[in-house]
């Protein structure tokens, strides 16, 4: 079970922990251990909307949250950092940690930062929220038709360069292309869904699902139910439905999960928190699909794509 994007990070950096019992947010450890998860990407989000003390500071502070909530339950949590990572928590029974930075705020147009939260453990990132940064537009600036800047391709090809994992959610579409055109590995789209089943922004076409899928990519379904259906008011059943839409657009190679949870309001009913998401299970295998497209739908696309990206 991989979860390619959570926004627990915010809580804890405002003095949560993932020691849990008190029943707040989506995400804990007795909830991830409850809900079977083997790997959970843990968002770093630098709002640009507050800058207080400088985006990378701000990154830093999230950054330092999750790692030593890592250190404090080391029994359970295994960073990941190299695809043998992946295998030695597998190996030992822990639920992996992997650290997303989501905005390219967080380098204030320095390469170096790259290499920097690289090097404290970072291996993968989002280019941009929903805003326009130096990187890019996000898809609240869609309608200017802006691309990837300069830097913004600099940053791609050194994240390729670096083994990193290059995240499109968020990305307004002529980035997205962008991306395809420049990675030279799998690029994901951690937490977006399909816009022809709900039509709003942070959804991806039909046309952008097969181009990502053809170099071999994975998107994550996102549990907003603004994002799943019109109006909200979304259940289980609607994130099947996302699912379906893609396996039947690219096979079920390349769909996983991308909940938001601790980022989103409203979960669907059914799926209220990490501990519920053997209900996805049962509501795939009980709608046909056999287990080894549930195993894959579930993580091992992702997994597939870790391992491929990962030195």
């Amino acid at each position: 079970m991989v979860d390619a994007h959570c926004d627990t990070a915010l809580r804890l950096a405002d003095g949560a922990s993932l020691s849990g019992g008190d029943g707040a947010g989506h995400v804990d450890l007795p909830r991830l251990l409850a809900g079977g998860v083997d790997l959970q990407f843990f968002a770093l989000w630098v709002d640009a909307r507050q800058r207080r003390s400088g985006f990378a500071v701000r990154c830093l502070d999230l950054l330092d949250a999750v790692v030593r909530e890592v250190e404090r339950h080391h029994q359970h949590l295994s960073p990941i950092l190299t695809s043998q990572d992946l295998r030695k928590a597998a190996e030992e029974g822990k639920i992996g940690v992997l650290l997303s930075i989501e905005g390219g705020e967080a380098l204030e147009g320095n390469l170096a930062a790259l290499r920097a939260f690289h090097r404290l453990g970072v291996r993968a990132m989002g280019l941009t929220w929903n805003g326009r940064n130096d990187l890019a537009d996000g898809v609240d600036e869609g309608a200017a038709g802006g691309g990837l800047t300069r830097f913004g391709r600099a940053v791609v090809r050194e994240m390729n360069r670096l083994h990193m994992v290059v995240d499109v959610s968020h990305l307004a579409e002529a980035g997205f292309w962008h991306v395809l055109e420049l990675s030279e590995h799998p690029v994901i789209a951690s937490h977006s869904n399909a816009r022809a089943l709900c039509d709003h922004p942070r959804n991806l076409t039909d046309q952008q699902i097969r181009a990502l899928a053809g170099q071999g990519g994975v998107i994550g379904i996102n549990f907003c139910s603004e994002f799943l259906r019109a109006g909200g008011g979304a259940t289980v059943d609607d994130v099947v439905r996302h699912i379906d839409h893609i396996v039947d657009l690219v096979g079920p190679g390349h769909v996983g999960l991308g909940s938001d949870y601790d980022g989103i309001d409203a979960p669907p009913a059914g799926l209220e928190d990490v501990s519920c998401l053997p209900r996805l299970t049962e509501a795939l295998l009980a709608r046909g699909y056999d287990e080894e497209s549930v195993q894959g739908i579930l993580g091992g696309n992702f997994l597939r794509v870790l391992q491929q990206i990962l030195p």
